[in-house]
């Protein structure tokens, strides 16, 4: 696996796979890799000649400061995991530089609306740094096929979205929630939890499933209802929970027949933020 530091020599790295007819591949991250990620990038090397990570802290997409200093950054356990899965080709590590040449602003994106519903809504601007840096990254990797983890349900649209607005002729990929087995979605936050938390957090997902039970039996405010009761006597904060159209986002009081949905859910665990979803149905 290739390691590459700056824009100039990626750059000449992918101009040789384009001058080669290669198909590209590509999933960017935050780092902190965990098997979530691999497994993205276990659907793209099925699908292209080669394989690319890229691993960016992205300073504009994180509103408090603190969060931005938490997270974690394990650039060389990172760098061993990806070569190890025999997944990937190359991982690219751009400098801030190399994504903001012209200062560390976002652009601004119209995404329709979806950018203001759930994660956006406390969050302004969040997806403004969100699409400037795949934006970005997209130009720089130039790749064929993108696949991105439907853990992060609304950030897919938004890269989808994103490329529309564009014009990449880039395919986007979902990738279905990675799971550890007790049903937690792999997340690079869980790291932070501890055993109990761990296993306490199991809740969430069960939760989710009742969700996927009640679904068209009950109506959404009860529903609603019983999810908060859930986590009422848990001692974990439920943030959110909704029920939103897949493709408005929007959040729905009532079921339509020809409309798809998804459940959403925010849950703090002691110190630490957990986000899942599930479609329903």
């Amino acid at each position: 696996m290739q390691v590459f530091y700056d824009r100039a020599s990626f750059s000449q790295y992918i101009n040789h796979l384009k001058e080669n007819h290669k198909t590209i591949g590509f999933a960017p991250t935050m780092g902190a890799l965990h098997n979530g990620h691999l497994s993205l990038y276990q659907v793209a090397r099925q699908q292209n000649n080669i394989v690319i990570s890229s691993i960016f802290v992205n300073p504009t997409q994180f509103n408090n400061p603190e969060d931005l200093e938490k997270y974690p950054r394990t650039i060389d356990a990172d760098i061993k995991i990806l070569d190890s899965s025999t997944f990937v080709d190359a991982v690219y590590i751009p400098r801030v530089e190399d994504i903001y040449p012209n200062g560390m602003v976002s652009k601004h994106y119209n995404f329709g609306g979806i950018e203001n519903e759930m994660e956006g809504a406390a969050r302004p601007g969040h997806f403004d740094g969100v699409g400037t840096v795949v934006e970005a990254l997209f130009l720089q990797v130039r790749p064929d096929n993108a696949y991105f983890g439907e853990k992060d349900f609304q950030q897919l649209k938004i890269i989808e979205k994103l490329v529309m607005l564009s014009g990449l002729d880039i395919k986007i990929h979902g990738v279905k929630i990675h799971r550890q087995d007790n049903g937690l979605a792999m997340s690079s936050r869980n790291m932070r939890l501890s055993a109990d938390e761990r296993e306490a957090s199991t809740i969430i997902y069960k939760t989710l499933k009742n969700v996927n039970d009640w679904f068209r039996v009950l109506s959404i405010p009860e529903i609603k209802k019983r999810v908060e009761d859930i986590f009422s006597n848990n001692g974990m904060q439920l943030e959110y929970f909704l029920i939103a159209d897949e493709d408005t986002l929007k959040e729905v009081n009532f079921f339509s027949e020809d409309k798809n949905y998804r459940a959403f859910i925010v849950v703090h665990v002691g110190s630490v933020r957990l986000i899942d979803n599930m479609h329903l149905g």
